[in-house]
């Protein structure tokens, strides 16, 4: 089903922003067993808090779009655009493990897709109210939550890490209730598709393969039209999942990120970073650092991120199994995730060090680093970004201020200056500050920009947006955003409700 999407509101005599956009909702017409029909909340006295006119042209929106307030209205769930079709979608999952059951969109809202000049998009606001999988809650997101998201999708994008994306935050005064009261936002959220991995969970446990088959046919043909032509398409599909969510973790690992509640209803089938909650840019390096105070156990550790993919690609095998119909098939393609990673992330760390080849000794000299920044407890962002400036002959003083143990230090920098003493000195360093970004959205950044948007100062938040946006880039003037974190940052408690 295709409508004009018309952004006009002709009450107001506003030319569309849009002419000739469509509407498309295609996840909707898949059938009542996959969502429920609903119209968001209103929020009184909508404001806006962030917006993200980058993103907007890039959906082909004119900047207008993002001014107007109709859109202020609109994107709070206050007005509907023309040609929308609000949905919630229902899936199910495994929550640190243990199987939760049903689950579903507790607080977003679908509202259809717009067809853009890079294929169709999504647009889900994420805080507009309860829905009928909302488990007793009430379907707000607040402003601390809502900013920490919008800025780190955009931020990951930066970084060329796949992830969903942001179009704008609006706030409200309305309070709801957290640990402590807090005020209300809503965050528009831009993707391909808001597909999880429990969504498959969810039929293949409830024994409905009818509506597993539609959903992953949907998947196929969608997203991966070259399953189709394979032999075994379902066992296709698995593996291409498997070979994007590799990927995605590897780039997760290499610029130092926790997502911090990799729940299967928190992994993308389209191997985007999905649902940032508890999430954390390493500071000190360590590998077993657990950014989400509500993981007691450690399940989401920076160190175990990796074998957690793994853990849910099966879970989602598992799910599909009754479609692959062959065990042997289902593992194969599972097999993948565990060659594609560890390449991926041996290529991404020879980017970081300025390898531009592959030699004998490489993943000796990448362990041997990752061992160092750990006993020293070195700023990761930090550290990458000084040994830019290192070559075989200079730069180490700034490399070398970082560590407390010399010898150690010194030992490393003999190992690395000899790996690298016949490169080629201008094309390893623009590979190096190519992946080595100077910015990250670490705690206490996105902490006052938090602050401040609390009493409607939202100059912090634009920005952060501006310089995680290019994250490679020097910025002349924000330094600051690129130092040390203050002592204070540690204390930053950051949970599942964040």
């Amino acid at each position: 089903m295709t409508t004009a999407f018309d952004t006009s509101f002709a009450a107001t005599g506003h030319p569309p922003a849009a002419p000739g956009r469509q509407w498309v909702n295609s996840f909707s017409a898949l059938g009542p067993e996959f969502h429920t029909r609903l119209e968001p909340r209103p929020l009184a006295s909508p404001y806006w808090v962030g917006r993200n006119h980058a993103l907007a042209r890039e959906l082909g929106l004119e900047d207008s779009w993002l001014e107007s307030a109709e859109m202020l209205d609109a994107l709070t769930g206050n007005q509907p655009l023309p040609g929308a079709s609000p949905i919630a979608s229902v899936y199910s999952g495994h929550q640190f493990g243990t199987w939760a059951g049903q689950l579903g969109d507790g607080r977003a809202i679908l509202l259809g897709e717009i067809e853009t000049r890079s294929g169709c998009q999504e647009i889900q606001l994420k805080g507009a109210g309860p829905t009928p999988y909302s488990r007793m809650g009430d379907g707000r997101a607040v402003l601390r939550s809502s900013i920490r998201e919008f800025l780190c999708s955009e931020a990951m994008h930066g970084l060329g890490i796949p992830t969903t994306r942001a179009l704008c935050v609006t706030g409200s005064d309305a309070p709801v209730r957290r640990e402590e009261i807090e005020t209300a936002a809503v965050v528009t959220r831009i993707a391909p598709s808001f597909i999880r991995f429990g969504h498959f969970e969810h039929f293949a446990h409830r024994n409905q393969l009818a509506q597993l088959k539609t959903l992953a046919d949907y998947v196929i043909d969608r997203f991966y039209p070259d399953c189709r032509q394979a032999a075994h398409p379902y066992a296709a599909l698995l593996q291409a999942v498997s070979e994007r969510t590799a990927h995605m973790a590897a780039a997760w690992q290499a610029v130092g990120f926790c997502h911090g509640v990799m729940n299967t209803d928190n992994m993308s089938i389209l191997g985007l970073t999905i649902d940032y909650g508890p999430f954390q840019f390493l500071d000190a390096f360590d590998p077993g650092h657990i950014c989400n105070h509500s993981d007691e156990q450690g399940r989401y550790a920076y160190n175990r991120q990796p074998n957690m993919a793994y853990w849910n690609l099966f879970c989602l095998g598992q799910a599909l199994l009754p479609l692959i119909d062959d065990q042997e098939h289902a593992l194969a393609a599972l097999g993948s995730y565990k060659t594609v990673f560890p390449g991926a992330l041996q290529a991404r760390m020879r980017a970081k060090l300025g390898l531009v080849d592959e030699r004998g000794g490489d993943t000796e000299l990448i362990e041997d680093t990752f061992r160092l920044l750990a006993a020293n407890k070195v700023d990761y962002t930090i550290f990458w970004r000084r040994l830019c400036g290192f070559t075989a002959q200079s730069g180490h003083e700034p490399v070398r201020d970082l560590f407390f143990d010399l010898e150690s230090f010194n030992a490393w920098a003999l190992q690395y200056s000899d790996r690298i003493r016949h490169a080629d000195g201008a094309q390893r360093a623009d590979l190096m500050l190519k992946h080595n970004p100077k910015y990250v959205l670490r705690n206490h950044l996105g902490e006052e920009a938090i602050q401040a948007a609390k009493l409607k100062d939202f100059s912090k938040v634009d920005t952060l947006l501006t310089v995680l946006q290019s994250p490679f880039e020097e910025h002349p003037g924000h330094d600051s955003l690129a130092g040390f974190p203050p002592d204070w940052a540690a204390s930053i408690a950051i949970s599942c409700s964040s």
